[in-house]
């Protein structure tokens, strides 16, 4: 999709992402593209429920934002990029 994150800019942050575990569950969505779905959000000031379906289930999306952001990480990610 257009205005999704360069290579160049998900290598200056992708350290800063927490692993997901292999555990057992659902498999869970490539950071990158929950990165980019946030993004993506947060430019067009849609709701939630409202996101491409390219990105993947809006409930995950939300669910992994709001993590990132109790723990800190989605400031770290605002920093480096800026």
């Amino acid at each position: 999709m257009r205005k999704e994150l360069t290579d160049n800019q998900w290598n200056r942050i992708k350290h800063l992402i927490p692993s997901i575990p292999n555990g057992k569950g659902r498999p869970s969505i490539c950071s990158r593209i929950m990165l980019n779905a946030i993004l993506w959000i947060l430019r067009t000031g849609a709701p939630w429920r409202d996101m491409p379906d390219a990105y993947g289930n809006w409930k995950s999306v939300y669910t992994r934002f709001s993590r990132w952001s109790k723990q800190g990480i989605w400031q770290n990610i605002l920093e480096a990029l800026s």
